[in-house]
């Protein structure tokens, strides 16, 4: 491996190395889930949830949705954002790509508008 590695790529060939972040990747790529629902399904505890919850997001590898309940509280949901990755390893180095899918029409709106004003 390579001494000169991308810092954001170690950390999330790291963070995809954990077992209870694929986990949540994994419950979360089938619908938008709670913390709670995310614990529940993944055998862990709402605090190391909320802790992987973090660093996916810091990775734009989850997305945070709220949602509004039927006794009109609102809460949040988690949604996975990876689509893709694909680790390439060449000449003694290695990189890696992460597709990630628009989780709403809102985040496609953004993405085009944002092409759209870019010189």
């Amino acid at each position: 491996m390579s001494t000169g590695q991308d810092p954001e790529e170690a950390a999330v060939i790291s963070l995809l190395d954990d077992e209870y972040a694929r986990a949540i990747l994994v419950e979360s790529s089938r619908e938008a889930l709670s913390a709670s629902a995310l614990a529940d399904r993944c055998d862990a505890s709402e605090p190391t949830v909320y802790r992987r919850i973090e660093q996916l997001r810091d990775h734009d590898l989850v997305v945070e949705q709220q949602q509004l309940d039927p006794d009109g509280h609102h809460y949040k949901t988690y949604r996975t954002r990876v689509e893709r990755v694909t680790v390439e390893i060449e000449n003694g180095e290695y990189s890696i790509d992460v597709s990630r899918r628009e989780v709403d029409a809102a985040d496609r709106f953004t993405r085009l508008f944002e092409g759209l004003t870019e010189p």
